[in-house]
This record gives structure tokens, C-alpha cells and sequence, in this order.
């Protein structure tokens, strides 16, 4: 017996020794590459689906040209908010980030943002100049542009009269009650009441933001939901007729479903920038900047901005014949809506960083809009229907008690 003990016991730990043995082999099989974590938005790079360029795949060759080996994990988010209670949790770590103007001034603030050495990114001088130096980074210390993009509304021609195609009134009109869809973000779905008021977005006005609430309120009984990439589906297969959203994503859309159009409100919208950047979580700096002046060459630039539809801020796609031609045979007004040309006095408003108050009061306003009910009828009527519940409960209790005192 203590023979067969101390075999097993041999065994046993053989077993562990092989183990242990192939771990270290398989790990120094993986370890040979080095990972670059990039954090960005769904559907927002070309990926190569569909026959687009895998531009992630294309870094990896970049890097291999240079005697790198390098594997890019890539993951996503839906909006700046997630993105940012992400990164502020320190439970994760991320090399590139691509968040929005206001985000990056918030983070810049809380220093969460490593400034950029742009030895390591001479493509700069690809970007336009209108788009360097905004608010957000006045300095471009943190930051390179990704994207530009704007706010419009987007409706299906086969169901909403022209007439009422006008304005941000249309995402309150009654005639579309339940085909109306609203952004799932605080920031977007107030901008589109503070707007429709006139006001700006950067205001820090309590009352306006609490009139801004009020707005949206009215609308809740209208709208089907508040959706965020769900809208794709959505505005395709014509299950909703009316959406705010942005308008390249509309040019996505719209490739699918040609029943669809798209405007700008004439009180004016929100102007965006997504930028690249560096957290202060970052493993490895230099090959970050490296991926990020990869994503300024012109190849590359003109892949994204084709996937995404989105307009880009590098000067030498938008010189691009062959890139014109192809966006311009999606649709035939895409570079106008892509970079349109507002008319003088059109106000456009990039979102700025509020305080920590102004956050806080947001928030509270954005949860007492999503949990309020849309009607009382429904709240009733389900009092109702627990009350007669409960009656009926102690009534068939109480003739049950009866009966059994009757015959026992």
C-alpha cells in the first residue's frame, strides 16, 4: 500500500512537471509577440469585412517590415461614458483610445492622458489645419483627429411627409408616435431639446437644462426607444421612421435602405471630433504612436473613412479623386453631408467638459427622464389588476375556511 502511494505520488507529480513544462513552452510561444491594446468604437475602423482593407491585420505587416511582431487586440465601446468609467476603474489597460473632444478635456483634466511625442508621428502634417488646436486640446499636446462629424436627422422618405422633414420639431411630432427613435446618451438626447430651444449645449443654466427635461418628457410617449447601434437595424428594415444620429452612419444606412434621407435642423446641431490618444495606462508609448501615425497615411485614412462613411480630417484623402468618386456613389450629396458647408450664422457647437456639479446634474436629469413612466394609465391599470388579485385571493381564502368549518 505504501509502495502504490508513493508511485501515485511520482506521478502525480511528473504530471505537474510536464505541466508546468508545457506552460512555459506555450507561454514563450505567445510572449514572443507584443500586444498593443486599442480601444475604439463599434463599426468604427475598416475591418476588412466586405472586401475592405483589415487595417489592424495591415499594422501587424507593418510592424513584421520593421522586424516587429506585434498582435493588435482590439475591443470596443458605445459611448464616451462607458469608455471613461472603464478606464477610470483600473481594472483595464489600453494603449489607443479614440474619444470624443469633450471626453479628452475632461481627461486631460483628471490626467488620464499622456502627452504625445510627435517625433513618432510625422503624418501630422496630413491633418488639416482646421481640424488642430480645438478647444479640447488647444495645444495638440494629447490628441490627433480621427473623425469629423456632425448631428442630423434621418428619416424615411416612404412614411414622413416632406413638409414635416423640417427642423428638430419632427422628432416631437405626434403624427409618428412609436416610429421615433432618440439617442441613448445624455449628452445627444439633451442637445437635441436644447437645440430645438435654442440654447446651447454648453450652457450651465439649470432652468434651461430642467426646460430641456421637460421637452424630452413630452417626447417619451412618442418615441419607440432610445438606441444607440440599434438604429442601423432599425431605420433598415423601416421599424422606425424618424432618428437624430450622425450623419455618416446615415450614409451606412442609407446604402441599405434608399427610402431613407437625411437633414440638417436649421436651429442648429452638434459638431464632433474623435481624436486618437494615449491613457496613462499604456504598456508601450512608442509603438502607440507608432500605430497612430500608421492611421494617418493616406491608404489607411481613405479605408476608414470608406467603411465608415465618416469624414476624415486627412487633407490628402480629401484630395483624393478616386475617394471623392467612391463616397459621391454612395450617395450623390455625401461629401456635403460628410463636411457640409453651413450657411453664415448656422450654429455649430462642439460639447464642451462641465464641472462636476453640472455632470452630476445631467445625470440626475438623464435618470429621471429614463425611469419616469410615459403615461399613468399603464400604472394603473396594473394597481388594478394586483388589487382585484389580492381580493380575489382572500375572497376564495375566506369560502375555503368557511366550507371547512361547515362540514368539520
Amino acid at each position: 500500500m505504501a509502495l502504490r502511494k508513493k508511485l501515485l505520488g511520482l506521478c502525480l507529480i511528473a504530471v505537474m512537471l510536464l505541466a508546468a513544462m508545457f506552460s512555459v513552452s506555450c507561454s514563450e510561444g505567445a510572449g514572443d509577440a507584443v500586444v498593443l491594446n486599442v480601444y475604439n468604437w463599434g463599426e468604427y475602423i475598416s475591418d476588412g469585412s466586405e472586401g475592405s482593407l483589415d487595417v489592424n491585420a495591415e499594422f501587424e505587416e507593418y510592424c513584421k517590415s520593421k522586424g516587429l511582431n506585434v498582435k493588435v487586440n482590439y475591443t470596443t465601446f458605445d459611448s464616451n461614458e462607458s469608455m471613461y468609467n472603464k478606464l477610470k476603474s483600473g481594472a483595464v489597460s489600453y494603449d489607443v483610445i479614440f474619444p470624443s473632444d469633450y471626453m479628452i478635456a475632461r481627461m486631460v483634466k483628471e490626467d488620464m492622458l499622456l502627452p504625445l511625442n510627435f517625433d513618432n508621428i510625422p503624418n501630422i502634417v496630413n491633418v488639416e489645419e482646421s481640424f488642430k488646436n480645438l478647444y479640447y486640446d488647444p495645444d495638440q499636446t494629447y490628441s490627433v483627429p480621427y473623425f469629423v462629424g456632425y448631428v442630423g436627422i434621418i428619416y424615411n422618405t416612404q412614411y414622413v411627409d416632406e413638409e414635416d422633414a423640417k427642423g428638430w420639431d419632427l422628432l416631437w411630432n405626434e403624427k409618428y408616435k412609436g416610429k421615433i427613435l432618440q439617442f441613448n446618451n445624455s449628452r445627444d438626447a439633451f442637445g437635441t431639446a436644447l437645440f430645438k430651444e435654442g440654447n446651447s449645449v454648453n450652457n450651465t443654466d439649470e432652468t434651461k437644462w430642467r426646460s430641456a427635461l421637460e421637452l424630452l418628457k413630452t417626447q417619451k410617449k412618442l418615441v419607440q426607444g432610445y438606441v444607440m447601434d440599434e438604429i442601423f437595424n432599425k431605420m433598415k428594415n423601416e421599424s422606425a421612421y424618424i432618428a437624430a444620429y450622425y450623419a455618416g452612419d446615415f450614409l451606412a444606412m442609407y446604402e441599405e435602405n434608399d427610402n431613407l434621407a437625411f437633414y440638417y435642423p436649421e436651429e442648429g446641431t452638434n459638431v464632433f471630433g474623435d481624436a486618437m490618444c494615449i491613457p496613462t495606462c499604456c504598456k508601450n508609448k512608442e509603438l502607440a504612436e507608432m500605430y497612430i501615425n500608421f492611421m494617418l497615411e493616406e491608404e489607411i485614412g481613405a479605408a476608414n473613412s470608406e467603411m465608415t462613411y465618416y469624414a476624415t480630417p486627412n487633407k490628402l484623402v480629401n484630395q483624393n479623386a478616386e475617394y471623392i468618386e467612391y463616397m459621391s456613389s454612395i450617395h450623390e450629396d455625401a461629401m456635403y453631408i460628410l463636411s457640409p458647408e453651413f450657411d453664415e450664422g448656422y450654429v455649430t457647437e462642439y460639447y464642451h467638459n462641465f464641472d462636476e456639479d453640472m455632470l452630476k446634474l445631467i445625470n440626475d436629469l438623464w435618470e429621471e427622464l429614463k425611469i419616469e413612466s410615459t403615461s399613468d394609465v399603464p400604472v394603473y391599470i396594473t394597481c388594478v389588476v394586483i388589487a382585484a388579485a389580492i381580493a380575489v385571493f382572500f375572497t376564495v381564502r375566506a369560502i375555503t375556511q368557511y366550507k371547512r368549518r361547515k362540514y368539520y
